[in-house]
C-alpha cells in the first residue's frame, strides 16, 4: 500500500441517500461542519453527534446534485444512522421536504489505493479524466467503467492516493478481477481491514469507536475549532458548551512514540510523571510504522494536548512495559502530499 497498490472491499460502509429540495438543510443539521456550501461533484468529511455532544459517527458526504446528497457511515452504524435520520425527519422536522434512502446493499465499493492507483484505474479506461487537475482529492465522478455505471470518489483512509469505485453488486466482481489483472505488473494485492486500520493509525486518522468512547466530544479529537466555527445549529451543539465538555483535563486524542523500541500494547494504560490518578488514559490504536518500524500509537490522555513532549509510563497487565513520548500525529506524510498527488 505504501509502495505499490492494493484493493480493499469497502462494501460494508453504510450508504444513505437524502433527496429533496431541503436535502442540504436537513443533512447540515446532523454534522458539526458546514454542508450547505458543498457543490455537486465534491465530497466533505463530517462528524455526527448525539444530543449530548458525544461523537456518534463519522463519514463523508457527497453532493450528487443540489437536491441529492449521499452520506457514508461506519460499517457498524449503517442501520443506526439511517434510523437516526428517519427519526428526526419524522418526529422533529416533518416540514422539511426530504426523503431518506438507505442504499448500503445497492452499491458494492472497491477501494484502490497506493502510489500506482491512478495508473491501474486508467488502464480500465474510465469515462472521465483522471488527472490530478481534473479529478482532485475529495472529488466525485459519475461515469462508466467496463460498460457499467459507477461512482468514483477520490477519498483516502490510508493516507495514499485512493479511489472508491462504487458499482452495482453484480458488476463488482468483474471490476475487481479486471483491476487485479491490470495491476499485476505493479504488484497489486488485496488488503484487509487490519491493514487499513494500521495505515490510518499511522496517518493519524480517527476511527470512531476505537479512538473514541461514550464521552468523547469533538474538541477531544481536535475538532473543537470546527464545531465552534459553525454558526448554524446542529444536533449536539448546545451540549458542547456544558462545563463538563470544556474541561482542560478531559481525555484528548494524542500520538505516542516509543522511547525504547518496545511495542506499545493496545489497551495499555498511561501514567504521567506528576500524576496521582490511577490512570491518566489508555492506548486506543498502536503498531509500528511501515518504513522504519518505529513503535507508535494513538491514545486518549488526560489533558493530552498540553502534555506534548512529556514522557508517559505505559502499563499493561499491571506492569510497566515501556515508556512513550507524547506527540502530535500524524506519523506519516503530515502535509498530505501522498493522497493529493
Amino acid at each position: 500500500m505504501r509502495t505499490a497498490v492494493g484493493l480493499f472491499d469497502a462494501s460494508p460502509l453504510g450508504k444513505i441517500e437524502v433527496h429533496g429540495p431541503d436535502a442540504r438543510e436537513f443533512v447540515d443539521r446532523f454534522y458539526i461542519n458546514n454542508f450547505t456550501t458543498l457543490q455537486p461533484g465534491r465530497i466533505r468529511y463530517g462528524l455526527m453527534l448525539r444530543e449530548t455532544g458525544v461523537i456518534f459517527d463519522d463519514g463523508i458526504v457527497v453532493a450528487l446534485a443540489p437536491d441529492r446528497l449521499l452520506l457514508t457511515t461506519t460499517s457498524g452504524n449503517a442501520a443506526n444512522v439511517g434510523a437516526w435520520l428517519e427519526e428526526w425527519r419524522q418526529c422533529e422536522w416533518p416540514q422539511l421536504r426530504v426523503v431518506v434512502f438507505p442504499v448500503t446493499e445497492q452499491w458494492a465499493t472497491i477501494t484502490i489505493a497506493g502510489p500506482w492507483a491512478r495508473q491501474v484505474l486508467e488502464r480500465l479506461k474510465p469515462g472521465c479524466e483522471m488527472s490530478n487537475e481534473a479529478f482532485p482529492h475529495f472529488g466525485l465522478r459519475e461515469t462508466q467503467l467496463l460498460g457499467t455505471p459507477v461512482r468514483i470518489g477520490r477519498v483516502s483512509f490510508s493516507g495514499e492516493l485512493s479511489y472508491e469505485v462504487n458499482a452495482a453488486p453484480d458488476a463488482a466482481p468483474t471490476i475487481w478481477e479486471a483491476l487485479m489483472h491490470e495491476g499485476r505488473d505493479l504488484g497489486i494485492t488485496p488488503y484487509g481491514v487490519e491493514a487499513v486500520l494500521h495505515l490510518r493509525m499511522e496517518k493519524g486518522f480517527l476511527h470512531v469507536g476505537t479512538d473514541t468512547d461514550g464521552t468523547t466530544v469533538p474538541d477531544d479529537v481536535g475538532w473543537g475549532n470546527a464545531a465552534a466555527a459553525k454558526s448554524r445549529d446542529f444536533i449536539g451543539k448546545r451540549s458542547l458548551a456544558m462545563p463538563e465538555n470544556r474541561r482542560a483535563d478531559r481525555l484528548q486524542l494524542v500520538g505516542l512514540t516509543g522511547s525504547d523500541g518496545q511495542s506499545i500494547p493496545i489497551g495499555s494504560h498511561l501514567r504521567l510523571a506528576d500524576s496521582r490518578e490511577v490512570t491518566d488514559g489508555w492506548v486506543t490504536s498502536a503498531g509500528r510504522t511501515v518504513f522504519d518500524s518505529r513503535p507508535v500509537a494513538l491514545a486518549l490522555l488526560r489533558g493530552g494536548r498540553a502534555r506534548l513532549d512529556a514522557v508517559v509510563t505505559v502499563y499493561d497487565g499491571g506492569r510497566i512495559v515501556t515508556h512513550a513520548r507524547v506527540v502530535n500525529p500524524p506519523f506519516y506524510d503530515p502535509a498530505g502530499e501522498r493522497m493529493n498527488a
